[in-house]
């Protein structure tokens, strides 16, 4: 059902946990299938320097947030935030179909996660 890649990031997670001190944190979750994903952001100069993820549901769920916190770290807030759920599912090689809500999650706790930065900074909405 799933390809190696996928598989390996549902096994060998990168970038697990909780950041302390972070920039910003992004959440969001699927009622669909129960699934929830936290993300948290370090910035430093409009960089996302460090990148972590807490995630609750399915191998597919958990291998999104992985790989995309490979995908967003070192990259600036504007290219992080044209990151999209295709992009992700693309980068892992694919999913099933009854999956690719998953690739959602990640990019749409992305895009929360930077949008709570540019609130605290008092950066508006771009794009």
């Amino acid at each position: 059902m799933y390809n190696e890649k996928v598989v390996d990031h549902f096994n060998n997670p990168r970038n697990v946990g909780e950041l302390a001190d972070a920039d910003a944190i992004g959440e969001t979750g699927s009622f669909k299938c129960g699934d929830t994903m936290t993300l948290y952001l370090k910035v430093r100069n409009g960089i996302i320097e460090d990148v972590r993820f807490q995630t609750y549901g399915c191998g597919a769920a958990i291998a999104s947030s992985s790989m995309l916190t490979e995908m967003v770290k070192g990259k600036t807030l504007d290219q992080a935030l044209a990151i999209t759920n295709q992009d992700v599912a693309d980068e892992l090689g694919g999913l099933p179909p009854l999956k690719l809500h998953c690739s959602n999650l990640a990019a749409d706790a992305l895009h929360n996660a930077i949008e709570n930065y540019r609130a605290r900074q008092g950066i508006g909405k771009t794009g």
